[in-house]
């Protein structure tokens, strides 16, 4: 079964500065049909103008995942840690027991646009953390590049869940697969271009939820890029 959540189906938030879609309820955008999937929370697509951002907030108990498309993210938190991310950038922090950070757009004249992705920890409590990682394009064309998983190594993010988190990026009728093991589900998401999942055409700013299929199979129908989620 594979359920498609449009791009223009999303929540959305018009700040000025902030110009942001919601895959799954957030802040002021409620949706009880659209509340997340399995431990995936939230996938926000977020633009921010030159010099403005997220001021210092809290988090606790959940891995934060943030990856930069175009444009630079500065952030800092609590932890120490201080780093402008560009594009290819992936980042995650582990909120667990409490971290408080800033994200800003440090350019004078260009915009920055990332995706931020929720994902419910394993179990509450963690010892908060961070890492980042530049995974080059070259990595991700024609194949499926792991970028985060619980066990992380490898180049990739550890994460405190049971996720594998790939990115692709695919021209067009390039074909990648994924089998789903019994009991496994996955969600794709599609950061650029157009797809074909399986037999849905899905386009940009596009996700589907995935369940009870033996695989996912996503062919490109322009250049394209996408994250696959593959959930307990």
């Amino acid at each position: 079964m594979i359920r498609v959540r449009k791009s223009a189906d999303r929540g959305r938030a018009s700040l000025g500065w902030l110009e942001s879609r919601h895959t799954f309820s957030f802040g002021e955008y409620h949706d009880p049909q659209h509340m997340g999937f399995r431990a995936l929370r939230v996938i926000n697509e977020d633009r921010v103008r030159p010099g403005q951002g997220f001021g210092t907030h809290g988090h606790t108990d959940m891995e934060i995942l943030s990856y930069v498309l175009s444009g630079k993210l500065a952030h800092e938190d609590s932890l120490g840690n201080g780093s402008v991310l560009a594009a290819g950038d992936f980042q995650r922090m582990t909120a667990g027991t409490g971290v408080r950070h800033s994200e800003r757009n440090p350019s004078r004249d260009e915009p920055v646009h990332f995706l931020q992705v929720w994902i419910l920890p394993e179990r509450e409590g963690l010892e908060p953390g961070y890492e980042e990682s530049n995974v080059p394009v070259e990595n991700k064309r024609g194949t499926l590049c792991l970028v985060a998983s619980r066990r992380g190594g490898s180049g990739a993010l550890e994460i405190h869940q049971d996720v594998d988190l790939y990115s692709s990026v695919l021209a067009p009728d390039r074909t990648v697969a994924l089998d789903l093991r019994p009991g496994r589900h996955a969600w794709v998401q599609v950061v650029r271009g157009a797809v074909r999942l399986n037999s849905h055409d899905l386009a940009e700013g596009d996700g589907a939820a995935v369940s009870d299929e033996r695989a996912v199979t996503v062919t490109g129908r322009s250049d394209a890029e996408i994250l696959l989620f593959d959930l307990a």
